[in-house]
């Protein structure tokens, strides 16, 4: 399987692509900076040097020609303002979105973040309510696609502790943490499981190991 991850450098996505490799997948991962290559190929991922926010929907096809999946696993990042939440976080998951319509990738897979269909809440920091509210948008547009073979996927709390492999993978799962290593676990399962394409769903730690709580969520 061939699989191109947007935001190539991120904590989930270093984490997935060191999964894939082992599998035997072939892995491209787009990036912003030429320094962050060797990371990539220490992962075992082909790095590609495309920035989400310049380039257009057509420079992007051409990377995903002849994918099997695309992930978006792109963020702004800490540190940065209301603003790049907009550029990155909304915008370029929709420029993903148009790229691998027309480049005819049909399975396609967004992080985002547990509760971005809901108003922040009151006395939210301005900076994390623009994020939330851009990855609700984001969100929001790809499950409008006929041409997408959909998941949203929308983590807890997440943490760098050492993955456990045990989660809970539903629709509504309430408040929780879940390690970026069981992230990265559960989108490689998605990857493999047509069944949860349209679906929506929520990640925390659990008590059920990744590839069953992914063929219950699948039903």
């Amino acid at each position: 399987m061939r699989i191109v991850i947007a935001g190539g450098h991120g904590q989930i996505a270093l984490r997935l692509e060191r999964l894939l490799h082992a599998r035997g997948d072939d892995v491209v991962g787009l990036v912003r900076n030429p320094e962050q290559a060797g990371d990539l190929v220490a992962a075992g991922a082909e790095p590609v040097v495309c920035d989400l926010e310049s380039a257009s929907a057509g420079d992007v096809a051409r990377h995903l020609d002849s994918a099997d999946a695309a992930v978006f696993a792109a963020g702004a990042g800490p540190g940065s303002g209301a603003a790049r939440k907009d550029t990155v976080d909304r915008a370029a998951c929709s420029l993903f979105a148009d790229a691998a319509e027309a480049a005819g990738v049909r399975r396609f897979i967004v992080i985002s973040a547990m509760g971005a269909d809901r108003e922040p809440p009151e006395g939210t920091d301005p900076v994390f309510a623009a994020y939330l509210q851009a990855k609700g948008a984001a969100d929001a547009d790809v499950r409008g696609r006929s041409g997408l073979d959909f998941t949203i996927l929308r983590p807890g709390h997440l943490t760098n502790d050492a993955g456990s492999g045990m989660v809970t993978l539903a629709e509504s799962t309430g408040n929780g943490s879940v390690s970026r290593d069981d992230v990265a676990a559960v989108i490689t399962a998605l990857l493999d499981e047509p069944g949860t394409a349209g679906q929506t769903l929520e990640l925390i730690s659990g008590n059920m190991p990744v590839s069953e709580a992914v063929k219950k969520a699948a039903g």
